[in-house]
């Protein structure tokens, strides 16, 4: 694996409201979102108030039942609140039908799974190169030809005819990484990337995700890892639907390959 460069020392120009200036890939007002199970009623989002501008990178925490992974799946328009209204790069998602969602998905997101959701079957390229294939605009002159360039970008370029079963786990994430990136979008959105890593290949992961970051890739992450979450710009931490802390990451505390190196005895683990 190639060597993960460090992260910039300059940071993003800060705006009114702790956040970034330009323009806002997330603009999400009051929404809500109730699960009735039975005669239960599930409050998973309660009038949830969330604005993100480009080049952020984002962690969300909370605990299991906080609302994080329902605030998620709607940002990534897999949901849709019961109340509340979300634009999404400009693009209001509420009322859109399922095929526009379908679209906006695959146009302006990106998605990285804790559980990697690759063709078992399927080679890392042919893996990577779906999206552009399920894309109806037909941007793609070469499929092929921008797949390897996205596996190259994550350093797989050796690997294209590999199979998931051919490849650690660490190498099966950032074929995934690669699949979220080859459209392009302008919100990566991550739940649980390392959560089925050691802890050698989450600090890898991680500081592919701050390079990343650091070329102008939006990334919000969900995570329930504290040393996870310090490789973030920004850090949200939600409770009972609500979110009850969002503030910036002062640059002194965010993580990098130089603080949490591969050689620490206590991220020893197999690649």
């Amino acid at each position: 694996m190639t060597a993960m460069s460090t992260r910039s020392e300059a940071s993003p120009t800060r705006a009114s409201g702790g956040l970034p200036s330009g323009d806002f890939i997330i603009d999400a007002t009051a929404l809500t979102k109730t699960y009735r199970m039975g005669t239960n009623e599930v409050h998973a989002l309660r009038s949830v108030d969330l604005k993100v501008r480009a080049g952020e990178m984002i962690a969300v925490m909370g605990a299991s039942g906080s609302g994080k992974s329902t605030l998620m799946n709607m940002l990534g328009c897999l949901d849709t609140p019961d109340s509340g209204s979300y634009l999404l790069d400009g693009v209001r998602v509420e009322g859109l039908s399922t095929n526009e969602l379908a679209d906006i998905r695959n146009q302006k997101l990106g998605f990285v799974f804790q559980g990697f959701n690759l063709l078992a079957r399927t080679t890392a390229i042919d893996n990577v190169e779906l999206p552009m294939l399920y894309d109806r605009t037909h941007r793609w002159s070469n499929p092929r030809a921008t797949a390897i360039e996205a596996l190259k970008k994550v350093g797989l370029g050796d690997r294209l005819d590999h199979v998931p079963s051919e490849l650690s786990g660490g190498q099966q994430q950032r074929v995934a990484i690669a699949r979220a990136l080859v459209t392009s979008p302008r919100l990566l959105l991550a739940d649980e990337p390392t959560g089925n890593l050691d802890s050698r290949t989450s600090v890898e992961i991680m500081a592919l995700f701050q390079e990343l970051n650091d070329e102008g890739i939006t990334i919000l992450l969900v995570t329930h890892e504290g040393d996870i979450s310090r490789y973030a710009k920004r850090f949200i931490e939600m409770r009972d639907g609500r979110i009850i802390r969002d503030e910036d990451v002062d640059d002194r505390h965010i993580a990098s390959v130089d603080l949490l190196t591969v050689d620490d005895p206590e991220l020893a683990g197999t690649p």
